[in-house]
């Protein structure tokens, strides 16, 4: 078993920046990738970014590339998501999650069902 916390949410205003924290806990020997996805009231959840665990490469939605970065702390057991120039559309709970079995494609998997842990989600509100 795997456990994820996310911290960091909170309100901003457009222009500025959050930076999100996932605690990974247990297996984290399981762990092949992490990312964060986000849901938007009324709307279907999105990948955001995702990081193939303990080798850095490193995904992104088009929407957030050159304003959002992942990184990961292994010796930590953490994965962080700054958010630099927010926009009202980054409003949404964002989500870590964690994907315990091996991922053999070079590009990294977006998809919900990809992903085995996830966290509890921590609001994110950006204001115009």
């Amino acid at each position: 078993q795997v456990q994820l916390v996310e911290s960091g949410g909170g309100a901003a205003q457009a222009g500025g920046s959050l930076r999100l924290s996932c605690a990974v806990s247990g297996r984290t020997s399981s762990v092949y990738v992490m990312s964060w996805f986000r849901q938007a009231p009324g709307k279907e959840r999105e990948f955001v970014s995702a990081v193939r665990w303990s080798a850095g490469t490193v995904d992104y939605v088009d929407s957030v590339k050159g304003r959002f970065t992942m990184s990961e702390d292994n010796a930590k057991n953490t994965v962080t998501l700054q958010m630099n120039s927010l926009k009202p559309e980054d409003t949404a709970v964002y989500y870590c999650a964690a994907r315990s079995a091996v991922w053999f494609g070079s590009t990294l998997p977006r998809s919900g069902t990809s992903y085995t842990y996830w966290g509890q989600g921590t609001q994110v509100t950006v204001a115009s």
